[in-house]
């Protein structure tokens, strides 16, 4: 057995509570230079963990910045996301999204996901990183924790973003609804009014689709009344579904992976993506940015 797949065997044993949890490798791991799997927790039950499969990747003292996922239609499995969340993770990240493990690519079919999920994520990571019985004890950099989510689970993120314990905000196809068109909203979607964006204090992403994106008059409207904390939007044309699907996640994973090393990790390399006249998002086509006054 090579060790890869031991050190993989012996965590999954540690991190799961019986055979009827499950695990999957995607796309080879991903592209980044830790290798990870999607894998079920035995205490963290209706959610999803991307982590790496062989900690010894890991450099001394090295410790993995946090990523927590809503899904969108309020989804409780990331079986449109997992391509995107799992390359993610593949960078450095822990990964961890609200609901079921998707097995293959059909669309999950069940009750729906709920805000607290991702409160439940937060603190799941604090609890195994302080576990010295855990094998993420003080593996998990929880001073720097992203809360992201698409459509509604954006909505969930901006519902959740008064947290403390977070440190940006990626908010995808997503923003919150005006009393104008609350109407438009599917039932069950958290529905939080717009000063709730004053309770944001933490530096926020908005990925957005253009202006195809059924979500794109609420998430610049959002962009445009927040002036407190930094802000962008950032838009491609390729309307509300993105292109998470697509093989590693697609064209969304690049300003999204950046964003997160800028904000998690300090990267002034990934800070270039979206700072300047001539910033890096600028240079791949169809990309489009806005920024408030604090970016």
């Amino acid at each position: 057995m090579k060790k890869t797949t031991l050190i993989l065997s012996m965590l999954c044993m540690a991190l799961m509570a019986s055979a009827q949890t499950k695990s999957r490798i995607v796309e080879d791991g991903g592209t980044g230079p830790f290798k990870v799997v999607m894998t079920e927790a035995k205490d963290l039950p209706a959610h999803t963990v991307f982590l790496p499969q062989d900690f010894a990747s890991l450099s001394e003292g090295q410790k993995l910045p946090v990523l927590v996922w809503g899904n969108g239609a309020c989804t409780n499995s990331p079986w449109e996301h997992y391509k995107f969340l799992n390359e993610i993770a593949s960078h450095g990240y822990l990964v961890l999204a609200t609901g079921y493990l998707p097995e293959n690519d059909d669309p999950y079919r069940g009750p729906m996901s709920t805000t607290q999920q991702q409160i439940e994520s937060i603190d799941w990571a604090f609890a195994h990183n302080a576990n010295p019985q855990s094998p993420l004890y003080q593996k998990i950099d929880t001073q720097h924790i992203c809360l992201a989510g698409m459509s509604c689970g954006g909505l969930q993120t901006l519902f959740n973003c008064a947290d403390e314990r977070i440190t940006a905000l990626m908010i995808c196809n997503s923003g919150l609804f005006n009393r104008q068109n609350a109407n438009q909203a599917v039932g069950g979607m958290p529905m939080p009014p717009k000063e709730k964006l004053n309770e944001i204090h933490t530096p926020v992403i908005y990925i957005l689709g253009g202006k195809e994106d059924i979500a794109y008059e609420n998430g610049m409207d959002d962009f445009h009344r927040i002036h407190h904390v930094p802000a962008c939007a950032i838009n491609y044309p390729v309307g509300h579904g993105g292109t998470y699907r697509q093989p590693h996640g697609g064209e969304f994973t690049i300003p999204a992976l950046a964003w997160l090393d800028w904000q998690l990790k300090g990267c002034k390399e990934a800070a270039k993506m979206f700072v300047g006249e001539d910033c890096g998002l600028l240079q791949r086509p169809g990309w489009t940015i806005e920024r408030n006054e604090k970016m």
